[in-house]
């Protein structure tokens, strides 16, 4: 790259001069904890999209439970996978309405990095359990500000806004976090509807008539009628809305997930076991702290040692929390 050139800067002006006057600009960031000097090549939110993937935190989701816990068989969504979904739809969105596509999908990858092991059954487990209580958007930004390396990602802060609000009574300040809020409703209810079919616990007859007449009766034709409806309602005006009656049918097969599949189906049997596990884990990590990693260990003195076990289980993937869980409460075969 030639010494005068600045392929950033280039990207930047490409910006300003393309996307719509309420998306959000690399070069309007309200910035980051520590001042960094720039990148040459990258903006400031491609950075932090390039940051959330290259993290420890990014690489464990594929080893956490979407809604299936320790499923038998391949094709089941994980945390990763869901990621993944939720990140080509927010950039399906904020590509189409002229939006900040870098930091849609920054927002998106991160959104759940502070998701516990067997998903909400873990977070459940641990709000329970932990004085402050616990709620997965506000784990995932504390992993990105300070689990993370030394002192966390260093994010800006667009992308942290858009992580802690994706989810929750606040919304994101950016219409690309909004984005993200509605593309994360439209992935779980869409596969988690998949996956529930595979597994045998509903079949696509058992979808609300009221609903499938809206959205369609096929998945790939649900999130398509979704999608496209976010876009014609949002089209030329800063805000991120669905239609009325796309917006009640959604919200119907939501409830339908809750009443058959989310709530006591065959699908949840293993949840008194995986809340067992974290349960009995928290308090054997507060009565046995030496056992904790060397990261949640030197962080005692500063956070307290009940903060550092929460960090330590939450970030464990399922295996590992059932590993750790077999090592010293299962007793080990013995043979002369």
């Amino acid at each position: 790259m030639p010494k005068d050139v600045c392929i950033r800067r280039e990207l930047e002006k490409r910006e300003a001069d393309s996307l719509a006057p309420y998306a959000a600009l690399c070069t309007e960031t309200r910035g980051r904890f520590y001042q960094e000097e720039p990148c040459p090549v990258r903006t400031d939110f491609m950075r932090d999209r390039d940051r959330i993937i290259y993290s420890k935190a990014f690489r464990r989701l594929k080893h956490k439970t979407q809604v299936f816990i320790a499923p038998e068989g391949d094709h089941y969504r994980t945390r990763s996978t869901h990621t993944l979904e939720v990140s080509q739809i927010s950039r399906t969105l904020a590509r189409a309405l002229n939006l900040n596509e870098d930091l849609t999908e920054a927002i998106a990858l991160g959104h759940d990095l502070g998701h516990t092991p067997f998903g909400h059954t873990g977070e459940a487990a641990l709000n329970e359990i932990f004085p402050p209580g616990f709620r997965h958007n506000e784990q995932s930004l504390r992993v990105v500000d300070k689990l993370e390396g030394e002192r966390g990602l260093n994010l800006t802060w667009e992308v942290r806004n858009g992580i802690l609000c994706h989810t929750g009574a606040r919304f994101p300040e950016t219409l690309e976090g909004r984005i993200v809020r509605r593309a994360d409703r439209i992935s779980y209810i869409n596969h988690d509807i998949d996956d529930a079919i595979r597994a045998g616990i509903i079949q696509e007859s058992d979808l609300p008539e009221e609903c499938v007449g809206v959205l369609g009766n096929r998945h790939k034709v649900r999130i398509n009628t979704m999608v496209t409806d976010i876009i014609e309602k949002s089209w030329g005006k800063p805000e991120i809305a669905m239609s009325d009656h796309v917006q009640a049918a959604t919200d119907g097969l939501r409830s339908f997930l809750f009443d058959r599949v989310y709530i006591g189906s065959v699908a949840k049997k293993e949840e008194a076991k995986a809340q067992r596990i974290v349960k009995t884990l928290y308090e054997y990590y507060l009565e046995n702290p030496d056992f904790l990693s060397k990261d949640a260990k030197a962080k005692v003195s500063e956070e307290g040692l009940a903060r550092c076990v929460v960090d330590y289980i939450a970030g464990m993937t399922d295996r590992f929390a059932m590993k750790t869980f077999e090592k010293y409460f299962v007793p080990n075969v013995w043979t002369i």
